[in-house]
């Protein structure tokens, strides 16, 4: 009987260690401010791209896949939690003293923290912005086991910094000039250094990654001097009384330095896969690159003459097509079809039920993402959105919404006489150039009460004029 009893216990624990190893790793790489026009497999010409252009052959490329904002914290908080901006509780890029922005709630249920209760490693390298060091809103309070990088968005901008963050303790670094670490590179290496390791369990690595954000700056590799030459580009001239970010020395050649940013983003993809290959991972990972929100024009960027918009009108902070829409790259060896292009719409608060799917976790809670496990697979199963929201709370407030192939803008949304409701046929009109409200009033119409429904109001976050003025 005893014998029986043991052998019943190895079963046990033996299942229980095949099923873990069976559920597949998840590995979200975030770029920052990157446009959906920045790479070469959406129609990128001056900027090379090879390696995220090659996994876009592996997997497949979305072509309406849409951030959770026009700016940094908001988006990754819409990220954590399959929360729209109408309802996820960090709604702003809100610094606070004396480093970092405003936490999460300490109750706030998170992907991470629901993967790390159902057996899986969390890690993120990269750029956090949702909670300073000491508050609760710190990744290891949010469900990271590991985090390594920046807490604070705001000191994000210098990428020779004087310190990062390994968990809530801070890494000195050298900052004289013969002996900076470039941090983008620093944050890479632990990455890689985290998937050679062994692992026990699967893992949900979530790279949070800070290349192309501004300040433009970067090594003066022989990437950077042969786009400095490719470009012809004439030098600037420091002005002191144009305000610079915080971003070490001044960069004369921001063309350059921004495609040498992007190509470098790419190189860390290439080692990413080659890491995956090297220890047999890429078998059973589900891998995804995406960007946080539209192209910057800050620290000398120039996004017209990368085209970083593509066909899409307006940038970082719009909530026009070219400030939230995305490019979104899958790929999964043996799942996902290679070489296939999507037209689903689908925000990045679908992640989180995509990912509790793919690990097959139950969860109740009302959240505002479905699962794209059907597109991922190329099944027909797949549930729509009834429409998509956002709001933006600088720039006197800005709400928007897209129900099937209509969009709908509302600007100063804040003051007390917010502007009328645009409306644009992105089927007809993708670049928004033709505002069509005053033909379809009963289309303004609906949009208005979708408007109404999704927002909901938080004494933290307020948006409407009614709101701010309580």
């Amino acid at each position: 009987m005893k014998l029986l009893k043991v052998f019943l216990f190895c079963t046990i624990c033996i299942s229980y260690s095949f099923a873990q190893q069976q559920k597949p790793n998840i590995i979200f790489l975030l770029a920052d401010d990157l446009g959906i026009g920045d790479l070469g497999c959406y129609g990128q010409q001056k900027i090379k791209t090879p390696n995220i252009d090659a996994l876009a052959k592996k997997g497949i490329r979305f072509t309406q896949f849409y951030s959770g904002s026009t700016v940094c914290g908001p988006c990754r908080s819409s990220f954590m939690t399959g929360l729209h901006t109408g309802k996820t509780p960090i709604r702003g890029n809100r610094g606070v003293a004396p480093e970092g922005q405003y936490p999460l709630p300490e109750n706030t249920r998170t992907i991470a923290k629901i993967l790390q209760q159902n057996g899986y490693e969390t890690a993120d390298f990269g750029k956090w912005g949702l909670g300073g060091i000491g508050t609760n809103g710190v990744p290891n309070k949010q469900g990271f086991d590991i985090f390594f990088g920046y807490n604070c968005q705001t000191l994000a901008h210098n990428y020779y910094p004087e310190y990062l963050w390994s968990n809530e303790t801070k890494i000195n670094l050298p900052n004289q000039i013969k002996d900076s670490i470039y941090s983008a590179d620093l944050i890479q290496q632990k990455a890689i250094e985290y998937l050679n390791q062994k692992h026990h369990k699967p893992f949900f690595l979530y790279l949070s990654y800070t290349l192309p954000h501004a300040g433009l700056n970067l090594p003066r590799d022989s990437v950077y001097w042969n786009y400095v030459h490719q470009f012809n580009e004439p030098p600037l001239q420091p002005n002191p009384k144009k305000k610079q970010y915080e971003s070490g020395p001044f960069e004369p050649y921001p063309h350059a330095a921004y495609a040498a940013m992007v190509t470098r983003l790419d190189e860390y993809v290439k080692q990413i896969m080659h890491s995956l290959e090297k220890n047999g991972l890429d078998k059973n990972t589900l891998f995804i690159f995406t960007s946080d929100n539209g192209p910057h024009a800050e620290g000398g960027n120039d996004p017209e003459f990368f085209n970083s918009n593509a066909i899409y009108k307006g940038k970082k902070r719009d909530l026009y097509e070219g400030g939230i829409r995305m490019p979104f790259i899958a790929t999964y060896k043996g799942k996902i079809k290679p070489n296939t292009t999507s037209n689903q719409i689908a925000a990045i608060w679908d992640m989180f039920p995509t990912f509790l799917e793919l690990a097959n976790v139950k969860y109740k809670d009302s959240i505002d993402g479905v699962s794209l496990l059907p597109t991922l697979y190329g099944k027909k199963a797949q549930k729509q959105h009834k429409y998509l929201y956002w709001e933006f709370h600088e720039e006197s407030g800005k709400q928007a919404v897209r129900w099937g192939n209509w969009k709908a803008v509302q600007l100063n949304v804040s003051t007390k006489t917010p502007s009328a409701i645009e409306l644009y046929n992105l089927a007809i009109d993708p670049s928004e150039q033709n505002n069509v409200a005053n033909a379809n009033p009963l289309i303004i119409k609906k949009m208005a009460a979708f408007i109404l429904q999704a927002h909901t109001e938080n004494k933290d976050w307020p948006l409407l004029y009614n709101e701010r003025n309580k």
